[in-house]
C-alpha cells in the first residue's frame, strides 16, 4: 500500500494550490481518504475526508476555502485550498482507510494507511 502526497509549495496569502494523493495496492474505490496537516512541535489536526460515496467533510477552519475530490479511475484524491492564508502552513499528508464510521472521520486511529506528507507554506 503506497499514498503518494504532491502539490505543496511555497504560495502568498490569498493564493491557491491543489494537492494530490495517489494511491496504490488497495481497493481505492471502496477507500476513505483523509487529509491532515501538522505544523512542526504541534498535533497533527484533520482537514477533510471524503468517502467512497463522494460525501465530504470538512474541519470547521477550512470549509468554504478547501474542496476535497476524488477520481476513482486515477485512484487519487485532490485537496483544492483556495483563499490561503499563513495560518495554512503546514505539512499536509494524506491517509486512507477501508472502513471509517462517521463519529471517526476527523479521528487519525481511523486510518491505517498513511504517505510521506508535502510541505505548504503561505507567505503574509
Amino acid at each position: 500500500v503506497q499514498l503518494q502526497a504532491s502539490g505543496g509549495g511555497l504560495v502568498q496569502a490569498g493564493g491557491s494550490l491543489r494537492l494530490s494523493c495517489a494511491v496504490s495496492g488497495r481497493t481505492f474505490s471502496r477507500d476513505t481518504v483523509a487529509w491532515f496537516r501538522q505544523v512542526p512541535g504541534n498535533e497533527r489536526n484533520f482537514v477533510a475526508a471524503i468517502k467512497w460515496s463522494r460525501h465530504t467533510y470538512y474541519a470547521d477552519s477550512v470549509k468554504g476555502r478547501f474542496t476535497i475530490s476524488r477520481d476513482n479511475a486515477k485512484s487519487t484524491v485532490f485537496l483544492e485550498m483556495n483563499n490561503l492564508t499563513p495560518e495554512d502552513t503546514a505539512v499536509y499528508t494524506c491517509a486512507a482507510s477501508s472502513s471509517v464510521i462517521q463519529s471517526e472521520i476527523a479521528s487519525q486511529r481511523a486510518y491505517g494507511s498513511w504517505g510521506l506528507g508535502t510541505l505548504v507554506t503561505v507567505s503574509s
